[in-house]
């Protein structure tokens, strides 16, 4: 998918909703609502915004939830470090998930698989798993029936002694975190990114958008407003 092509989660432009004001029109006074266009995947799932930093996707196989705040501050760096959340959904089958489910495609259309273990060493990410202790958000945003936590180990921490695992055992009653690594040709970009991740029968997309300081400004002073309008888009709609 080519990043011109793509609509992002925060395209904003102040739409005209009034006719023309003439002075002393109690309208004029009155800002327009700042619109946003959802990203299209272009498979079928919902989409949700959980906090400034946190999205979610799911389809009625599997559900993805990432936090990206470290992401967001690390402009131009090597690697991307997201903190992500993984289940599958009631009616679906235990299912082993493997590292090469993973992939993330950049604003520019490329899509990386995760790196290998020794790809990850060599890079040597302790200093983002130490500025992740505060610039971090709760992804502990999972459907009900998932309340068992698991962990996702594909990359271990650096300073530990556990070794890396390839694999994970979802169920709909498993909540699965860990971290994710990708390193970035060329350093992080601003612009709109996905997580694929691809189940048993489908595949998740999770849409997260890196931030100018403009649009953070933005998405701050709107919140509110832009939430509803995600979740309003993926509501379902009445029969006529």
């Amino acid at each position: 998918m080519k990043a011109k092509n793509v609509l992002l989660l925060i395209v904003v432009g102040l739409v005209s909703v009034w006719p023309p004001a003439v002075q002393g029109d109690a309208r004029a006074q009155e800002k327009p609502p700042v619109q946003v266009q959802i990203p299209k995947p272009g498979v079928p799932e919902i989409m949700t915004m959980e906090g400034k930093f946190v999205r979610a996707a799911y389809n009625n196989e599997g559900y993805v939830i990432l936090g990206y705040q470290l992401a967001n501050r690390s402009i131009g760096e090597d690697w991307m470090l997201l903190e992500v959340g993984v289940t599958v959904l009631d009616r679906t089958p235990d299912f082993r998930l493997r590292r090469e489910a993973f992939s993330l495609e950049l604003p520019d259309g490329k899509t990386l698989p995760l790196p290998t273990v020794s790809e990850h060493r060599e890079g040597d990410t302790r200093a983002l798993q130490n500025r992740e202790k505060v610039q971090r958000d709760s992804i502990n945003y999972f459907p009900p029936s998932a309340t068992r936590a698991c962990a996702l180990t594909f990359f271990p921490d650096l300073t530990s002694r556990a070794l890396p695992v390839d694999e994970v055992e979802l169920s709909n009653q498993r909540a699965c975190l860990g971290r994710l690594y990708f390193k970035i040709p060329g350093g992080i970009a601003y612009g709109q990114h996905w997580l694929n991740v691809k189940f048993e029968k489908s595949l998740v997309r999770v849409p997260f958008r890196i931030l100018t300081k403009e649009e953070e400004k933005l998405l701050d002073k709107n919140y509110k407003s832009i939430s509803k309008q995600v979740k309003d888009a993926f509501k379902p709609k009445k029969k006529s």
